[in-house]
Protein backbone atom coordinates (compact mmCIF):
# COMPACT_ATOMS: atom_id res chain seq x y z
CA UNK A 1 0.00 0.00 0.00
CA UNK A 2 2.72 2.56 1.04
CA UNK A 3 4.69 1.59 -2.72
CA UNK A 4 1.46 2.36 -4.12
CA UNK A 5 1.54 5.41 -2.79
CA UNK A 6 4.77 6.49 -3.16
CA UNK A 7 4.46 5.88 -7.49
CA UNK A 8 1.09 8.06 -7.25
CA UNK A 9 2.74 10.50 -5.89
CA UNK A 10 5.82 10.01 -8.31
CA UNK A 11 3.29 9.65 -11.26
CA UNK A 12 0.97 12.58 -10.39
CA UNK A 13 3.87 14.98 -9.76
CA UNK A 14 5.80 13.63 -13.54
CA UNK A 15 2.61 13.66 -15.39
CA UNK A 16 2.47 17.58 -14.02
CA UNK A 17 5.80 18.74 -13.19
CA UNK A 18 5.47 22.47 -14.68
CA UNK A 19 2.27 22.90 -12.25
CA UNK A 20 1.47 20.97 -9.41
CA UNK A 21 5.05 19.30 -8.40
CA UNK A 22 7.01 22.17 -8.16
CA UNK A 23 8.89 20.81 -5.42
CA UNK A 24 10.02 17.43 -6.80
CA UNK A 25 11.42 19.68 -9.82
CA UNK A 26 13.47 22.14 -7.19
CA UNK A 27 14.87 19.33 -5.22
CA UNK A 28 16.17 17.67 -8.34
CA UNK A 29 17.74 20.84 -9.82
CA UNK A 30 19.62 21.54 -6.00
CA UNK A 31 20.68 18.27 -6.32
CA UNK A 32 22.49 18.60 -9.87
CA UNK A 33 23.36 22.33 -9.25
CA UNK A 34 24.69 23.06 -5.48
CA UNK A 35 23.93 26.76 -5.16
CA UNK A 36 27.18 28.27 -4.15
CA UNK A 37 26.70 29.29 -0.03
CA UNK A 38 28.39 31.99 2.32
CA UNK A 39 29.32 30.75 5.35
CA UNK A 40 25.43 29.65 6.57
CA UNK A 41 22.47 30.44 4.75
CA UNK A 42 19.47 30.88 7.07
CA UNK A 43 15.70 29.60 6.99
CA UNK A 44 12.80 29.99 9.14
CA UNK A 45 11.48 27.21 11.79
CA UNK A 46 7.44 27.80 11.72
CA UNK A 47 7.32 26.95 15.36
CA UNK A 48 8.94 30.49 15.69
CA UNK A 49 5.67 31.52 14.62
CA UNK A 50 3.16 29.07 16.37
CA UNK A 51 1.74 31.73 18.38
CA UNK A 52 0.18 33.28 15.86
CA UNK A 53 -0.79 30.32 13.80
CA UNK A 54 -2.59 28.83 17.05
CA UNK A 55 -4.42 31.80 17.26
CA UNK A 56 -5.83 31.86 13.51
CA UNK A 57 -3.67 35.01 12.77
CA UNK A 58 -1.61 33.43 10.11
CA UNK A 59 -2.94 29.74 8.22
CA UNK A 60 -0.42 27.20 7.37
CA UNK A 61 -0.46 28.44 3.70
CA UNK A 62 0.65 31.59 4.30
CA UNK A 63 3.65 30.83 6.51
CA UNK A 64 6.32 30.81 3.34
CA UNK A 65 4.35 34.09 2.43
CA UNK A 66 5.14 36.12 5.23
CA UNK A 67 8.64 34.29 5.84
CA UNK A 68 9.88 35.64 2.44
CA UNK A 69 7.54 39.17 2.94
CA UNK A 70 7.94 39.73 6.21
CA UNK A 71 11.59 38.63 7.66
CA UNK A 72 13.38 38.51 3.74
CA UNK A 73 13.70 34.59 4.02
CA UNK A 74 13.65 32.17 1.50
CA UNK A 75 13.49 29.12 2.80
CA UNK A 76 11.47 27.21 5.43
CA UNK A 77 10.89 24.24 7.75
CA UNK A 78 7.80 23.38 8.87
CA UNK A 79 5.90 21.82 11.65
CA UNK A 80 3.56 18.51 11.09
CA UNK A 81 1.01 19.71 13.85
CA UNK A 82 0.06 22.47 11.35
CA UNK A 83 -0.43 20.39 8.63
CA UNK A 84 -1.22 17.18 9.85
CA UNK A 85 -5.09 16.53 8.78
CA UNK A 86 -3.24 17.54 4.91
CA UNK A 87 -0.09 14.89 4.83
CA UNK A 88 -2.45 12.45 2.62
CA UNK A 89 -3.66 14.99 0.13
CA UNK A 90 -2.11 15.90 -2.60
CA UNK A 91 -3.96 18.92 -4.08
CA UNK A 92 -3.54 20.55 -0.61
CA UNK A 93 0.49 19.49 -0.56
CA UNK A 94 0.44 20.70 -4.62
CA UNK A 95 -0.98 24.33 -3.15
CA UNK A 96 1.99 24.26 -0.53
CA UNK A 97 4.40 22.96 -3.22
CA UNK A 98 3.22 26.56 -5.73
CA UNK A 99 2.97 29.23 -3.13
CA UNK A 100 6.69 28.27 -2.74
CA UNK A 101 7.76 28.16 -5.89
CA UNK A 102 6.00 31.25 -7.13
CA UNK A 103 7.75 32.52 -4.05
CA UNK A 104 11.09 31.58 -4.62
CA UNK A 105 11.21 29.86 -1.03
CA UNK A 106 12.64 26.23 -0.72
CA UNK A 107 10.98 24.08 1.35
CA UNK A 108 13.83 22.08 3.77
CA UNK A 109 12.21 19.75 6.16
CA UNK A 110 9.33 18.64 8.42
CA UNK A 111 9.69 18.45 12.08
CA UNK A 112 7.56 15.68 13.16
CA UNK A 113 5.71 15.28 16.63
CA UNK A 114 3.11 12.96 18.04
CA UNK A 115 3.65 9.82 15.91
CA UNK A 116 4.95 7.65 18.45
CA UNK A 117 7.97 7.22 20.53
CA UNK A 118 11.02 5.51 18.15
CA UNK A 119 12.95 4.41 20.88
CA UNK A 120 10.47 2.58 23.14
CA UNK A 121 11.56 -0.85 24.47
CA UNK A 122 8.53 -2.50 23.17
CA UNK A 123 8.87 -3.72 20.42
CA UNK A 124 5.48 -3.82 18.45
CA UNK A 125 5.21 0.11 19.70
CA UNK A 126 8.59 0.97 18.62
CA UNK A 127 7.50 -0.58 14.72
CA UNK A 128 4.02 1.27 14.85
CA UNK A 129 5.94 4.50 15.85
CA UNK A 130 8.20 4.49 12.35
CA UNK A 131 5.32 3.36 10.55
CA UNK A 132 3.46 5.86 11.49
CA UNK A 133 6.59 8.51 10.14
CA UNK A 134 5.99 6.99 6.64
CA UNK A 135 3.45 9.10 5.45
CA UNK A 136 5.57 11.95 6.55
CA UNK A 137 8.62 10.82 4.55
CA UNK A 138 6.75 10.34 1.24
CA UNK A 139 5.31 14.24 2.37
CA UNK A 140 8.62 15.46 2.66
CA UNK A 141 9.77 13.98 -0.83
CA UNK A 142 7.20 15.28 -2.46
CA UNK A 143 7.56 18.51 -1.39
CA UNK A 144 11.36 18.62 -2.45
CA UNK A 145 12.49 18.59 1.23
CA UNK A 146 15.84 17.22 2.36
CA UNK A 147 14.84 15.67 5.73
CA UNK A 148 12.01 15.17 8.42
CA UNK A 149 12.80 15.79 12.29
CA UNK A 150 12.07 13.12 14.69
CA UNK A 151 12.43 12.20 18.51
CA UNK A 152 14.02 9.71 20.34
CA UNK A 153 11.70 9.35 22.91
CA UNK A 154 11.38 5.67 24.97
CA UNK A 155 11.83 4.19 28.38
CA UNK A 156 13.89 2.15 29.80
CA UNK A 157 17.96 2.63 31.06
CA UNK A 158 19.97 4.71 29.21
CA UNK A 159 21.66 1.66 27.06
CA UNK A 160 17.99 0.01 26.77
CA UNK A 161 16.70 3.34 25.26
CA UNK A 162 19.75 3.33 23.00
CA UNK A 163 18.84 -0.07 21.53
CA UNK A 164 15.91 1.02 20.90
CA UNK A 165 17.10 4.12 19.02
CA UNK A 166 19.30 2.59 16.63
CA UNK A 167 16.46 -0.01 15.66
CA UNK A 168 13.81 2.11 15.22
CA UNK A 169 15.64 4.91 13.46
CA UNK A 170 17.34 2.30 11.33
CA UNK A 171 14.47 0.90 10.59
CA UNK A 172 12.52 4.37 9.37
CA UNK A 173 15.98 5.70 7.90
CA UNK A 174 15.68 2.09 5.71
CA UNK A 175 12.44 3.39 4.47
CA UNK A 176 13.36 7.09 3.52
CA UNK A 177 16.43 6.31 2.03
CA UNK A 178 14.26 4.78 -1.44
CA UNK A 179 13.10 8.48 -1.12
CA UNK A 180 16.01 10.18 -0.72
CA UNK A 181 15.10 11.58 3.01
CA UNK A 182 16.89 11.77 5.30
CA UNK A 183 15.94 10.93 8.92
CA UNK A 184 17.54 13.64 11.69
CA UNK A 185 17.39 13.54 15.41
CA UNK A 186 17.13 17.17 17.13
CA UNK A 187 18.26 17.46 20.72
CA UNK A 188 14.61 17.80 21.83
CA UNK A 189 14.71 16.33 25.65
CA UNK A 190 15.88 13.20 27.64
CA UNK A 191 18.70 11.18 26.70
CA UNK A 192 18.67 13.04 22.93
CA UNK A 193 20.02 15.90 24.70
CA UNK A 194 22.91 14.32 25.64
CA UNK A 195 25.42 14.38 22.85
CA UNK A 196 27.52 11.50 23.68
CA UNK A 197 24.46 9.34 24.23
CA UNK A 198 22.89 10.46 20.86
CA UNK A 199 26.50 10.53 18.92
CA UNK A 200 26.81 6.95 19.62
CA UNK A 201 23.21 6.11 18.64
CA UNK A 202 24.04 7.80 15.06
CA UNK A 203 27.39 5.72 14.88
CA UNK A 204 25.65 2.34 16.07
CA UNK A 205 22.72 3.11 13.01
CA UNK A 206 25.56 4.16 10.72
CA UNK A 207 23.64 5.13 7.74
CA UNK A 208 24.12 8.13 5.22
CA UNK A 209 21.09 9.34 5.62
CA UNK A 210 20.25 9.63 9.77
CA UNK A 211 21.97 12.35 11.27
CA UNK A 212 21.30 15.03 13.72
CA UNK A 213 19.78 18.50 14.19
CA UNK A 214 21.71 20.80 16.43
CA UNK A 215 19.76 23.16 18.48
CA UNK A 216 20.98 25.30 20.55
CA UNK A 217 18.86 25.05 23.11
CA UNK A 218 16.67 21.79 24.01
CA UNK A 219 20.06 20.04 26.51
CA UNK A 220 17.88 19.99 29.54
CA UNK A 221 18.21 15.64 29.99
CA UNK A 222 16.18 15.27 33.30
CA UNK A 223 13.48 17.84 34.79
CA UNK A 224 12.07 17.90 38.09
CA UNK A 225 9.03 15.36 38.83
CA UNK A 226 10.03 13.21 35.41
CA UNK A 227 8.32 15.55 33.15
CA UNK A 228 9.52 16.27 29.44
CA UNK A 229 9.00 19.59 28.90
CA UNK A 230 7.41 21.30 32.39
CA UNK A 231 9.38 21.77 36.01
CA UNK A 232 12.80 23.04 36.29
CA UNK A 233 15.90 21.03 35.09
CA UNK A 234 17.67 19.12 37.21
CA UNK A 235 20.68 17.56 34.71
CA UNK A 236 21.54 19.79 31.75
CA UNK A 237 24.13 19.19 29.66
CA UNK A 238 26.57 21.47 28.37
CA UNK A 239 25.01 23.34 25.44
CA UNK A 240 28.59 24.36 23.63
CA UNK A 241 30.09 20.71 23.91
CA UNK A 242 26.75 19.21 22.91
CA UNK A 243 26.69 21.02 19.23
CA UNK A 244 30.36 20.28 19.07
CA UNK A 245 29.66 16.39 19.33
CA UNK A 246 26.29 16.86 17.59
CA UNK A 247 27.94 18.95 14.21
CA UNK A 248 29.83 15.83 12.93
CA UNK A 249 26.01 14.36 11.86
CA UNK A 250 24.65 17.15 11.32
CA UNK A 251 22.24 17.72 8.30
CA UNK A 252 20.78 20.95 9.87
CA UNK A 253 20.93 23.29 12.55
CA UNK A 254 18.45 25.40 14.84
CA UNK A 255 19.11 28.89 16.40
CA UNK A 256 16.71 28.68 18.98
CA UNK A 257 16.75 31.70 20.80
CA UNK A 258 14.68 33.94 23.47
CA UNK A 259 15.71 37.12 24.45
CA UNK A 260 18.12 40.00 24.08
CA UNK A 261 19.68 42.66 25.05
CA UNK A 262 20.06 46.26 23.85
CA UNK A 263 22.97 45.36 21.88
CA UNK A 264 21.33 42.91 20.14
CA UNK A 265 23.04 39.94 21.64
CA UNK A 266 20.94 36.89 22.76
CA UNK A 267 21.00 37.06 26.47
CA UNK A 268 20.76 32.95 27.14
CA UNK A 269 22.80 31.84 24.61
CA UNK A 270 26.46 32.77 23.20
CA UNK A 271 25.72 33.33 19.47
CA UNK A 272 29.00 33.44 18.27
CA UNK A 273 30.41 31.04 19.98
CA UNK A 274 27.78 28.89 18.59
CA UNK A 275 28.31 29.73 15.23
CA UNK A 276 32.21 29.35 15.31
CA UNK A 277 31.79 25.73 16.79
CA UNK A 278 29.72 25.39 13.45
CA UNK A 279 31.89 26.75 11.20
CA UNK A 280 34.93 24.98 12.65
CA UNK A 281 33.13 21.79 11.65
CA UNK A 282 33.04 22.82 8.38
CA UNK A 283 29.07 23.28 8.15
CA UNK A 284 27.35 25.56 5.62
CA UNK A 285 24.17 24.78 5.40
CA UNK A 286 21.13 26.80 6.52
CA UNK A 287 20.89 27.62 10.15
CA UNK A 288 16.97 28.18 10.68
CA UNK A 289 15.78 30.38 13.19
CA UNK A 290 13.13 29.11 15.95
CA UNK A 291 12.72 32.06 18.30
CA UNK A 292 10.61 31.11 21.41
CA UNK A 293 10.79 33.61 23.68
CA UNK A 294 8.27 36.50 25.64
CA UNK A 295 10.03 39.77 25.73
CA UNK A 296 9.76 40.37 21.85
CA UNK A 297 6.66 39.42 19.98
CA UNK A 298 6.83 36.63 17.51
CA UNK A 299 7.87 39.04 14.67
CA UNK A 300 10.41 41.01 16.32
CA UNK A 301 12.18 37.41 18.01
CA UNK A 302 12.58 36.60 14.47
CA UNK A 303 13.88 39.98 12.91
CA UNK A 304 15.88 40.00 16.24
CA UNK A 305 17.53 36.38 15.89
CA UNK A 306 18.19 37.19 11.45
CA UNK A 307 19.92 40.46 12.75
CA UNK A 308 22.28 38.12 14.80
CA UNK A 309 22.97 35.97 12.56
CA UNK A 310 23.87 38.16 9.59
CA UNK A 311 26.28 40.26 11.64
CA UNK A 312 28.38 37.44 12.91
CA UNK A 313 28.16 36.17 9.59
CA UNK A 314 29.79 39.08 8.46
CA UNK A 315 32.12 38.94 10.98
CA UNK A 316 33.51 35.76 10.43
CA UNK A 317 33.01 36.56 6.43
CA UNK A 318 35.39 39.66 6.99
CA UNK A 319 37.65 37.53 9.43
Amino acid sequence: MLMERKNFLKIAGLASVSVSTPGLVKAMLLQSEPRAKSLFDISLAEWSLHRHIFDGKIDHLEFAETTKNEFGITAVEYVNQFFTDKVNDPSYLDEMNSRCDDLGVEQLLIMVDGEGDLAVTDQQKRIEAVENHYKWVEAAEYLGCHSIRVNTYGDGSPHEQKQAAVDGLGRLAEFAKDYGINIIVENHGGYSSDAQWLGEVMRQVAMDNCGTLPDFGNFCIKREGGARWEGECVEEYDRYQGVKEMMPFAKGVSAKSYAFDKRGQETTIDFKKMIQIIHEAGYNGYIGIEYEGDALSEFEGIKATKKLLLDIRAQLDAG
